[in-house]
């Protein structure tokens, strides 16, 4: 399989964040990728040149005003105070229910909340030009995808990015995601001639931001199995009962389970999933790979193991559409490696 890998993704180092009202190291931080990446060098999987720019499928997905705040908010927040360079800006208020959120405020930290759904998206100097460079790699290895699909159309391409994407909606950040690549991916093979696309979402935690980008669109099927959000974060959004509104009435699925569901339990769960996207009829996939599943995430809680994630490669490559895996959550990082080239295996294997 081709591997897609943004390097630039080390210019977002943020030292903590916020975790049950403690301050900690953060969980989404560089080593991630890292071991990623030395995994998947020790394999025969070869690594491919990121040379796309994601630009104009950005502002497909995303609201133009919070493009311009993300690419400028951190020379905002210096021009508050010259020692800010050395401080981690956090949201402290946010426009909720009867506050308007139509009006972008002048004060920064008010922006900050307006573009924000949560306090779990710490920012740096670099944070832009690694998340710009992450959507730059999921456009290469969408647009390489396409080239392979002329020859086998089970193809699968993977790409590594961080910080991870699924979070972000139109016009806010939210879960250490800044902008929504899987959406990106999806326009991307849009705009390549694919009149339906399946999004699969496996992370632990359910893409609030990608169903919500899609949420009204015939087009585009999302389906997530996921962590069910009366207990579990975003808490706001992954229930049962959204199947979609208007033209896109039909086309959300979700499948929230109990937190410490057993591997039986959620493949069956991805058998329903796949099921639906078998009946869309779409010609490709885009799956939000979050590994976070795994029993010794630090933040998640299902019951996965190294192994099945090979099981979940098979799986997914039975569903017989050309692939693009997008990497998102998985924060237990020693194993992270390992259970990425498990799916990648997986997929190839069968």
């Amino acid at each position: 399989m081709d591997i897609f890998i943004s390097d630039q993704h080390q210019q977002h180092s943020p030292k903590y964040e916020f975790y049950r009202g403690e301050r900690v190291p953060c969980f989404e931080c560089p080593d991630r990728l890292n071991i990623v990446r030395a995994a998947i060098e020790e394999t025969p999987h070869q690594l491919k040149n990121t040379n796309k720019d994601s630009r104009q499928f950005l502002e497909r997905v995303h609201n133009a005003n919070y493009l311009r705040f993300l690419e400028t908010a951190w020379s905002q927040w210096l021009a508050i105070d010259s020692e800010n360079a050395s401080v981690q800006p956090f949201p402290s208020a946010w426009p909720v229910r009867t506050l308007r959120s139509d009006i972008e405020p002048e004060n920064f930290v008010a922006k900050l909340g307006l573009y924000s759904m949560d306090n779990g998206s710490p920012m740096v100097e670099g944070t832009w030009a690694a998340a710009k460079a992450g959507a730059d790699a999921t456009v290469s290895a969408a647009l390489h995808l396409q080239t392979l699909i002329e020859n086998d159309s089970s193809s699968g391409v993977f790409c590594a990015t961080r910080p991870p994407g699924h979070h972000a909606g139109t016009d806010f950040m939210g879960g250490y995601c800044f902008v929504n690549n899987a959406a990106v991916a999806a326009e991307v093979l849009r705009e390549q001639g694919h009149a339906k696309v399946a999004i699969l979402d496996v992370d632990y935690h359910h893409g609030n931001g990608t169903q919500s980008i899609f949420y009204e669109r015939a087009d585009v099927l999302f389906t997530s199995l996921h962590g069910d959000p009366k207990t579990e974060y975003p808490f706001y959004l992954g229930h049962a009962d959204e199947r979609g509104e208007g033209d896109g009435r039909g086309f959300n699925f979700n499948y929230p389970l109990a937190a410490g569901s057993s591997a039986s339990l959620w493949f069956a769960a991805l058998e329903k999933a796949s099921a639906e996207i078998k009946q869309h009829s779409g010609t490709a996939l885009v799956v939000s790979l979050g590994l976070d599943t795994y029993s010794g995430d630090p933040i998640s809680n299902f019951e996965l193991e190294t192994s099945d994630f090979k099981l979940l490669g098979k799986k997914i490559k039975q569903i017989g559409l050309p692939t693009l895996f997008i990497l998102e959550g998985g924060y237990a990082t020693d194993e992270l490696g390992l259970n990425t080239v498990q799916v990648i295996d997986g997929f190839e294997q069968n």
